[in-house]
């Protein structure tokens, strides 16, 4: 099923940032969620900036608008100081894209542990994310940079222990 646009992607005035205060918040709330969204809908983790303007995302090739780079910068600002965005360099040129937080995404995968009784079990980062016994849930293909992330929310939570074998990172579920 295809990806489902908002109403403000068609409007024209959307691709410009609004002058006045109130205007520009529901504008970059609006922005946020479409971001959010979209990235959730193609299961998107990273992005790099300079591709992004070629992503349709933000280049509307219908009403031949792409979106200012420094107007991506202010929504990519807004989605981090939500805790939606983290950058993963110096220079900000990529980042993990967080439309679920790390702990929701352990929480995912400990209910999915949980579930099909295999607490107090071992699994490498690879059988979670690429594994058969996952092919079907939500974190499968989930980035492992995020993996990680939610493994160590589960592991301050003590329901979980990452451990490193052999270069391979591993993780242990408690009951």
């Amino acid at each position: 099923m295809g990806f489902e646009w908002p109403w403000q992607y068609n409007f024209p005035p959307f691709y410009t940032l609004q002058p006045n205060v109130h205007t520009r918040q529901k504008q970059l709330s609006a922005w946020s969620s479409l971001v959010l969204s979209y990235c959730q809908h193609n299961k998107l983790y990273t992005m790099d900036v300079m591709e992004i303007q070629e992503n349709p995302l933000f280049n509307n090739k219908k009403i031949h608008r792409t979106l200012p780079l420094e107007f991506v910068q202010v929504i990519l600002e807004e989605l981090r100081k939500k805790g939606n965005l983290e950058w993963l360099d110096k220079n900000k040129t990529r980042f993990l894209i967080m439309w679920r937080r790390p702990d929701e995404w352990g929480k995912v995968i400990y209910s999915w542990v949980s579930k099909h009784g295999m607490t107090n079990s071992v699994f490498t980062f690879y059988e979670l994310i690429n594994g058969n016994d996952t092919e079907d849930e939500e974190f499968q293909g989930l980035d492992e940079s995020m993996l990680m992330k939610s493994l160590e929310a589960l592991q301050w939570d003590h329901k979980a222990e990452i451990f490193t074998l052999n270069d391979s990172k591993g993780v242990k579920f408690f009951g």
